[in-house]
């Protein structure tokens, strides 16, 4: 029975660590990574992406750590939770997975279980994924060893909706596989589990939460950029459309983050593949894409129109995570706001009280800085929803600018704009 088969996690991200501590609470589970850094922090019971408290981890008295290879041997179920990106031209990006497979290939032995977690399009985990388990192991599939897709929905930095209160889609490549996987989650997954047919329709589903998503944010974005034209704010006109009980509370917004501007892509590729160019979908991407130009064109224009000098002067950008309070760097669209603005020939400061500046530095090439008093900007775009600049004040945000009038892009919308005004901010906001 699977409750007496050692688990292995192979990947300890924002999807990994909190499943591998889960499973460690229950049962012996070993949490692997090929960081080594990322291993010894954990084993010193921290963990930096901050999804896990270190209560929880005293309390996983089941799980090891390791980036040994060796001591995954007897181990007889993997879930595999890497990464699974998109390059520089959005394809599919599945280096991880591909080297997480081979891995796992050289261990696998009779009646094992490769589980795969990562987003990935339809398909992928029977005609990439097992090929190489294959290759790697001598095994046949479904006769030697089996496999199964539980697309994880992990919302970082979500404390309420966590991984244990979120309905589990699961699958299996055979009938008692499948039975056998949806057990396993049973034991951890409070919210409870929804079975399907396949693996493909697994990995389907999973795609198509995000892209859903992306779109509906891609339709407020553009109806931003026809209110922007006819003199009309954006969020007024959605809080009156909101008023009926049907109308869905989506926001125009920077689409950044592992998720809602990558699993598209994903739809997108295999969609080609099979001979289909989807219009909607990558219109939506399109647009969503385009925003950090649109919105730092927006805030030049501004500027310029109150004699702002740019070649002098500098924006402060408070915000750089993909989303509130979440140290999470990944596919953050700020870094785009960013560029343009020094595109424009201006001067960019960058603060985060959640990233890392070595983080954020590796990944963008960029120092976080220093806005207030003492380091004061021309202006300000409050790019990300944290709670430290959300408990900023009219008063405490014209205290970080100097000038008679300074432009501020409240990107998030999280500020009354009226108070604003009367502290001599011109305001732009999606």
């Amino acid at each position: 029975m699977s409750e007496q088969k050692k688990i292995a996690i192979i990947g300890l991200g924002y999807v990994g660590l909190p499943l591998a501590v889960e499973f460690g609470k229950v049962r012996p589970t070993v949490g692997f990574d090929v960081n080594t850094s990322r291993i010894n922090e954990l084993k010193e019971g921290k963990d930096n992406t901050l999804e896990v408290h270190n209560e929880d981890l005293a309390k996983a008295t089941y799980l090891e750590f390791s980036c040994n290879e060796n001591e995954l041997k007897d181990c007889r179920i993997f879930i595999i939770t890497v990464p699974t990106p998109i390059d520089s031209v959005n394809r599919p990006d599945l280096s991880a997975i591909i080297s997480a497979s081979e891995t796992v290939g050289k261990l696998l032995k009779e009646g094992d279980i490769v589980i795969y977690e990562s987003t990935v399009f339809p398909g992928c985990t029977e005609e990439i994924c097992v090929p190489i388990l294959e290759s790697s192991s001598g095994l046949v599939f479904n006769d030697n060893f089996f496999c199964g897709y539980s697309p994880e929905r992990v919302n970082p930095g979500d404390k309420v909706n966590s991984i244990t209160k979120v309905t589990k889609i699961t699958s299996g490549s055979t009938d008692s596989i499948a039975d056998e996987i949806d057990a396993l989650y049973r034991n951890i997954i409070t919210a409870g589990t929804f079975p399907v047919k396949s693996i493909k329709i697994a990995e389907a589903a999973k795609v198509i939460e995000n892209t859903q998503r992306d779109l509906n944010i891609a339709l407020t974005n553009e109806l931003s950029v026809i209110f922007g034209r006819l003199d009309i704010d954006t969020i007024d006109v959605l809080e009156a459309a909101g008023s009926k009980w049907n109308f869905l509370p989506f926001r125009p917004g920077l689409v950044g983050g592992h998720c809602v501007g990558v699993d598209p892509y994903y739809l997108t590729h295999k969609a080609e593949q099979v001979g289909y160019h989807p219009q909607v979908i990558l219109a939506g991407r399109k647009i969503n894409d385009g925003m950090a130009q649109y919105m730092v064109k927006k805030v030049v224009q501004k500027m310029l129109l109150n004699d702002i000098d740019l070649t002098n002067c500098t924006v402060g950008v408070l915000g750089i995570t993909f989303k509130e309070n979440c140290p999470d760097v990944r596919n953050s669209k700020i870094i785009d706001v960013v560029s343009e603005l020094k595109n424009w020939g201006i001067k960019v400061v960058v603060v985060d009280p959640w990233a890392d500046p070595i983080e954020v530095k590796k990944t963008f090439g960029i120092s976080l800085g220093k806005v207030d008093i003492e380091h004061q900007v021309d202006s300000l775009i409050v790019a990300v929803g944290h709670d430290e600049f959300r408990d900023l004040d009219a008063n405490s945000l014209r205290a970080l600018c100097k000038g008679s009038s300074p432009v501020l892009a409240d990107v998030k919308s999280i500020y009354n704009r009226d108070n604003l005004i009367d502290k001599g901010f011109s305001v732009f906001r999606l």
